[in-house]
């Protein structure tokens, strides 16, 4: 099992529109690409941050569903006119392996 979680340092004054624009593309991508995205926040220490993860059944499974993202422009649209939720060069990907 392969889990994806992305993570962004959320701009100053726009943490209401950075939790709402996290859940629109969750349930965006549940929508049109049949795949759970779970919106979640740290607990501690910098509380300004905010991550979306995934799950994936391999790194094939992964890779798959970031080129359909990527080619999905409605997808993009929506990243791309909600930036201003997130602080530039924040965004954090890590991708992690179940043992």
């Amino acid at each position: 099992m392969i889990i994806f979680a992305r993570s962004a340092s959320i701009a100053s004054g726009k943490i209401g529109s950075a939790i709402a624009f996290a859940h629109e593309i969750a349930n965006y991508v549940k929508d049109k690409h049949n795949l759970e995205v779970e919106v979640i926040m740290p607990i501690g220490g910098n509380p300004n941050r905010i991550a979306w993860t995934s799950r994936y059944g391999s790194l094939a499974d992964f890779e798959a569903m970031s080129a359909n993202l990527l080619g999905d422009k409605d997808y993009m649209s929506l990243v791309a006119n909600n930036a201003d939720n997130i602080i530039a060069g924040s965004i954090r990907d890590v991708i992690w392996r179940t043992m």
